[in-house]
């Protein structure tokens, strides 16, 4: 079997744009991939553009690990964001032509799977008003949805410092949220890198009573000496990894033991196997692993298939059921959140089928994401002119 074409369509709106990628076979199997791109949509389509001439066209879809190896190094230039995903894309869409060709989901085929469900986080959902009683109603909202787990930054546009005033409203909103989810809901507090380490170890200490289920990010991802000199000084778990694209750059925080969840994102860091692999160390070193996962239905599929095989996998970040839930549409098989849940799936590759003339309704925009503007947690660029 060989890949005999590459499909690229992108499915956008106003906050973000989602890559999907389509491989076609010679003996008429297809498999999908996605991955959501912040500001890059047209640099990635570039690269693929390139890259199917150099390195997909002709492959075996089956020889996963040699179309990866080839194209993370075989154009020389140290692999980043951008060649990353597309890696990630095109990796995905092997693995679901080899599941459909065997006749078995992709979980499968990493060895098999370790549960039947996967616990669901919910993101996107505090898109209201930002007040104390806006967040509390959309809260129980989620909860309302069968979820048991929900994450929130509440800390505006903070950046390096957060002034007391501003910290005192970011400690209403989050009481709010507590009062209203009850004690049993997870809650994970997010701070997306904006802190220097002394305040994301005062505001750790702040948000202790609410019992965060980890921190996120507390400071910038480029310096993990910073993350560890937080890691040391606060008694809540650290997760970090969103904006680590590669599995060789998560030796640092092994080795500094600085993060206690880990958060690859399947469509930045390779692809599923790659996470696999990454997931395999972290249980070495004691670790869990929750991607981070602010794609669509693809994506999530793909996520899942890493779950339903991984022991220290704890939990999925969801945002489709809140932030433009309209685009589940452009799959049939979405996975769906079912008390709190995704079940396993059964059915042979990803579980998904993409559906191109659904995407067209979706057309590209100017997707733009500002987390240091006033009102980012809207997803709404036009909401903040």
């Amino acid at each position: 079997m060989r890949i005999t074409r590459v499909e690229t369509h992108v499915v956008g709106t106003p906050w973000r744009n989602l890559t999907y990628v389509v491989l076609h076979t010679d003996e008429g199997l297809t498999g999908v991939g996605e991955t959501r791109m912040l500001g890059h949509t047209d640099a990635l389509r570039g690269y693929l553009d390139e890259a199917q001439v150099n390195h997909i066209l002709g492959s075996d879809p089956f020889a996963i690990e040699d179309l990866v190896r080839r194209m993370k190094y075989g154009d020389y230039g140290r692999a980043g964001e951008i060649v990353m995903s597309g890696i990630a894309c095109v990796e995905m869409a092997c693995w679901d032509i080899k599941g459909k060709a065997l006749g078995v989901p992709v979980w499968q085929l990493l060895g098999g799977k370790v549960t039947d469900r996967v616990k669901a986080y919910a993101n996107g959902w505090y898109t209201t008003e930002r007040t104390p009683e806006a967040y509390a109603e959309a809260a129980r909202g989620v909860v309302a949805r069968g979820y048991r787990a929900l994450k929130i930054d509440p800390f505006g546009a903070g950046h390096f410092e957060l002034p007391h005033e501003e910290t005192m409203y970011a400690i209403s909103l989050i009481e709010a949220v507590r009062d209203a989810i009850g004690p049993d809901t997870e809650l994970m507090l997010e701070m997306h890198g904006r802190f220097s380490p002394a305040t994301a170890v005062r505001l750790a200490h702040e948000m202790a009573p609410f019992r965060p289920a980890w921190i996120e990010e507390p400071v910038p991802p480029e310096n993990l000496r910073a993350l560890a000199k937080v890691a040391g000084k606060v008694d809540l778990p650290v997760a970090t990894g969103e904006r680590i694209h590669d599995r060789i750059e998560f030796r640092e925080i092994f080795e500094s033991q600085a993060a206690d969840i880990l958060q690859p994102d399947v469509g930045h860091i390779g692809g599923i196997l790659e996470t696999r692999k990454l997931a395999a160390t972290a249980e070495t070193h004691y670790m869990l692993v929750a991607p981070h996962n602010v794609g669509g239905s693809v994506l999530t599929a793909a996520s899942l298939q890493v779950g339903f095989s991984t022991p220290n996998f704890k939990i999925l970040e969801h945002f489709n059921d809140f932030a433009d839930a309209g685009i589940k549409s452009v799959v049939t098989g979405a996975p769906e959140v079912v008390d709190g849940y995704f079940a396993v799936s059964d059915v042979p590759g990803l579980g998904v089928t993409f559906d191109p003339e659904a995407a067209a309704e979706f057309p590209q925009q100017r997707a733009h994401f500002d987390l240091w503007a006033e009102g980012w947690e809207k997803r709404d660029p036009e909401a903040r002119k």
